[in-house]
């Protein structure tokens, strides 16, 4: 059943077993595996089928922290979430990213890589895709060059990707919409909860549109689905019983704000830039699925080197001091400055797919002549992992949105371990290089500069801040002090409190988050399940 918030004459309140607020990736797949389970599920959305920008408005916000895209624009508010303008990377975490890491302060997950494997295999069925870690033993089949890098310090990676962008939109939630058990509430954005007076359970989740209706939803179980910056703006701002903010009595919530922010680590100077543009420049298609390779530091040598699990991948690109390409400059004008509606969508998708086509019809032989003739540089395309760092966090600003909430403020901040960890990857390729008679790696300038922390590069990709990745924010951990929620994702302290998505992630990894959240989802529901939330009580809208 679908629901419209603006459509509801007067204040209404949902008696359901289970409400997920969020209906991104995170939200659909938790509200997907317990209506498979036999459970009844509301699932609540700000926004509705398509982009609209006075509910787009609600997520604005400001950053006083190091240089961030506008809020506005990372987290959209339409039933999908942020996976319309998803590129579609999936990657597994690591086992190091799991472990308690010595030279990592805050690091460590209170699971390890055996609680997902199942999950990730999901995952994969879910997206329709092969696994990474199939695809990479493809393309080392494929690629001699790889092989050679596979060295002691040096590994190879993959990135497996997902072509469909509107898996997760509306027209494509008939399974959901259409099932017996479930009902999709939109235009209904969370703006608070009510704790108990013992602080122990929350009692209903107050949802309102910005057209003024507004609605009271009462569960059995609550999961909140709403991303890295929107969930610990509501946990803080449901303040009325629990002065801090719900979860936040270890003044946690908000804090360990984690991106994968990108950089141009430097340029290689290589007799070898066909077989390296060859395994790197692109994607390859393998059994139907679309893989790409890239390198970071073997365990070992994170240990040793006392590095982050940071990556980087090559590519042709401008040098850092050259004026922006035309075609560069003009795409990023359309991604970043029109707006995500279906339509603007399309062109992006038309435009990506075009160029999709030309990069698998003409790579790597298009980039090695630009390489040859001195107009593009072999650069190393870092995407890193970020240390997790209580300085970087979600605060709340004193102005108030359309519907009365405090809007955010991101004070995200990085630290010297981040660069420390771009650096030992320049160095530890340049000696690879060097070893294999392939030339070396040339560090970019910024990595020299101690007056330099971080240096974003707009030439070096679309997306050159980062990725779009909030994570961190809501972290898990088995000891309430170090953690927003247990190994299970349910706040600590609160009994019927849970939090899906990357901001229960207490490490990043290089992994693009997407995948880890399926399968996390996956397992949260399982969990739910296990909790025996029947009988099933049907879903029904009285008085308030």
């Amino acid at each position: 059943m679908l629901y419209d918030l603006r459509e509801i004459a007067e204040p209404r309140t949902f008696d359901v077993p289970v409400c997920v607020v969020g209906a991104g990736v995170a939200g659909i797949t938790v509200a997907r595996r317990l209506l498979a389970r036999g459970h009844e599920v509301l699932l609540v959305e700000s926004g509705g089928a398509d982009f609209e920008a006075e509910v787009q408005d609600l997520a604005a916000g400001s950053s006083s922290g190091h240089p961030y895209y506008d809020l506005d624009s990372v987290n959209l508010r339409m039933v999908g979430g942020t996976t319309p303008i998803w590129g579609g990377r999936c990657a597994e975490l690591d086992a190091i990213d799991f472990e308690r890491r010595p030279w990592v302060p805050h690091s460590g997950w209170p699971i390890g890589p055996a609680d997902l494997a199942r999950y990730y295999r999901e995952a994969a069925e879910v997206l329709e895709i092969a696994a990474p870690s199939a695809g990479r033993d493809a393309l080392m089949q494929r690629f001699p060059m790889l092989r050679a890098l596979d060295t002691e310090s040096l590994r190879v990676g993959c990135w497996s990707f997902d072509d469909r962008m509107n898996r997760f939109t509306l027209p494509n939630l008939g399974d959901v919409i259409g099932h017996a058990g479930a009902s999709l509430l939109t235009h209904a954005t969370a703006t608070g909860l009510t704790l108990s007076q013992d602080g122990r359970r929350i009692l209903s989740v107050t949802v309102k549109d910005v057209g003024g209706q507004q609605a009271v939803i009462r569960a059995g179980q609550i999961v909140l689905a709403l991303g890295g910056i929107e969930t610990p703006r509501l946990m803080l701002v449901s303040n009325d019983v629990a002065p801090a903010g719900i979860g936040n009595q270890n003044d946690l919530v908000g804090r360990f704000f984690m991106e994968h922010p990108h950089a141009r680590g430097g340029r290689l100077e290589t007799p070898s830039a066909w077989p390296l543009l060859a395994a790197f420049g692109r994607t390859h298609r393998i059994g139907g699925t679309r893989h790409a390779a890239l390198l970071g530091l073997q365990d070992a040598a994170q240990q040793r080197l006392a590095t982050l699990n940071s990556a980087f991948t090559l590519g042709a690109r401008q040098g850092e001091r050259d004026p922006q390409f035309w075609a560069m400059r003009t795409y990023n004008s359309m991604k970043h400055r029109l707006n995500p509606s279906a339509r603007n969508r399309r062109l992006w998708r038309s435009v990506k797919d075009a160029a999709l086509w030309v990069h698998e019809r003409t790579d790597p032989l298009r980039p090695w002549l630009l390489a040859k003739s001195g107009a593009r540089q072999i650069a190393m395309i870092v995407r890193a992992e970020q240390a997790p760092n209580p300085d970087s966090r979600i605060l709340l600003q004193v102005g108030r949105d359309a519907l009365g909430m405090p809007r955010v403020d991101l004070h995200w901040r990085l630290t010297e371990l981040d660069k420390h960890s771009v650096r030992v990857l320049v160095e530890t390729m340049d000696t690879t290089l060097r070893g294999l008679g392939l030339g070396r790696a040339v560090p970019a300038a910024w990595l020299e500069d101690p007056a330099v922390l971080w240096r974003t590069d707009p030439l070096i990709s679309a997306h050159s801040i980062g990725g779009y990745h909030h994570m961190g924010t809501v972290r898990m951990a088995e000891d309430p002090s170090r953690g927003v929620v247990d190994r299970d994702c349910k706040v600590h302290g609160v009994e019927n409190l849970y939090v899906a998505g990357s901001a229960v992630f207490p490490t990043s990894g290089w992994a693009n988050p997407t995948f880890t959240i399926i399968a996390l989802a996956l397992r949260l529901g399982d969990h739910l399940d296990g909790l025996a939330v029947r009988p099933k009580p049907t879903l029904e809208s009285v008085g308030a």
